[in-house]
């Protein structure tokens, strides 16, 4: 299940797993797993790297099909085990250093800084995971970061199948 809603700073989605939590935290916390669904379809991550504890740091790569590699990166600021998680998001140089979205030649007011929240929540033995992403400028760039966080949860479906 999908429910999108999208205004000119805040991305909002929600989907229903028909896993239970423990796994879909998983999928999240631990790097091997994250890197099996990370990215738009048919890109892959080929990097992830997890510091899974408030303070903490991660670094991921996606790769497109045509072989560009787009860095980000954050820290971790609050983890409620199998129920929170808040973290900053920023695009990245291979080295972890925050850029600016131009260095990725992306137009738009990109803040060098940006938050993901994403919270699980048990319905039944089915997850509803909800994921919130502040600071996007709005628009197009805005519809453009549903599509690949749906795409990304997509695939994190079918990587919590198997």
């Amino acid at each position: 299940m999908k429910d999108n809603s999208i205004d000119s700073k805040e991305l909002i989605i929600t989907r229903v797993f028909n896993f239970p939590r423990s796994l879909v935290w998983k999928a999240w916390s631990m790097p091997e797993m994250l890197k099996k669904w990370w990215g738009p379809k048919d890109y892959t991550c080929p990097v992830c790297k997890i510091d899974f504890r408030v303070g903490g740091k991660y670094l991921s790569c996606m790769r497109s099909p045509e072989g560009k590699d787009y860095w980000s990166t954050g820290i971790y600021r609050q983890i409620v085990p199998i129920k929170i998680i808040v973290m900053t998001d920023s695009f990245a140089d291979e080295k972890g250093n925050v850029v600016p979205a131009s260095y990725y030649g992306m137009q738009g007011e990109f803040p060098l800084e940006l938050q993901v929240t994403v919270i699980f929540e048990d319905k039944g033995t089915k997850t509803v995971m909800t994921l919130q992403h502040l600071g996007l400028p709005g628009g197009k760039m805005t519809e453009t970061t549903g599509d690949g966080w749906n795409q990304s949860f997509d695939k994190l479906e079918k990587v919590l199948i198997k």
